[in-house]
């Protein structure tokens, strides 16, 4: 039996918590994986009913949450296009950028736009194929600056192959110039080009 601590985990840390364990396991096992609240239940229990586990959940206490996921001998583990999810080279299969405006993610509560950035960062590290460029322009220039919330997760992704780019008139606005601690500075001329060429832009 595996036990996964992801009490006071935000989202998506849970699941992939979770699918980290599951991949480790030789042969069949359990997984168990505690939790504070009930959204990160269903999101493990739609995990695992959709790829075929077995899965139970019990609430232990207060925000104390226990989801209990089988893998029976001989079932097929989560997919990893035969690399580790935190491998050094990236799976690239198209030209994807995605494009950051802001520190905050969404309208609405400004707490909650970042947490919810810092999330959506540090899920975008984890997937099995990475985009081939983030840019960071107006407020969103922040995030590669010391401080930063989501600097280890962008550090890693651009250890793995991911260029990272920032808006240098952004940075000077901001005073954040001498600040920046992940990428390179690059211009509106660039910013455009690599839109334009993109096959797929995101925008959180």
């Amino acid at each position: 039996m595996i036990l996964v601590n992801a009490m006071g985990d935000a989202c998506p840390i849970p699941v992939v918590k979770t699918l980290n364990a599951i991949r480790s396991i030789k042969g069949g096992d359990v997984v168990e994986t505690l939790v504070d609240n009930d959204i990160a239940v269903q999101n493990l229990t739609k995990m695992a009913n959709n790829d075929g586990y077995a899965v139970t959940s019990e609430q232990l206490g207060e925000k104390q949450y226990k989801v209990t996921i089988t893998v029976g001998e001989g079932h097929a583990l989560p997919p990893e296009d035969e690399e580790p999810v935190c491998s050094l080279t990236p799976n690239k299969r198209k030209n994807v950028v995605v494009a950051v405006s802001s520190d905050k993610m969404g309208d609405g509560s400004p707490e909650l736009g970042t947490s919810l950035m810092k999330a959506f960062l540090y899920a975008l590290g984890q997937q099995e194929t990475l985009p081939e460029t983030i840019l960071f322009y107006n407020g969103g220039a922040a995030l590669t600056c010391e401080g930063s919330p989501a600097l280890e997760d962008l550090k890693e992704m651009q250890a793995r192959g991911v260029k990272i780019f920032t808006c240098g008139t952004c940075l000077n606005f901001y005073g954040l110039t001498d600040q920046l601690r992940v990428g390179e500075v690059t211009n509106m001329y660039s910013i455009v080009e690599l839109l334009t060429g993109a096959d797929l832009v995101v925008k959180p």
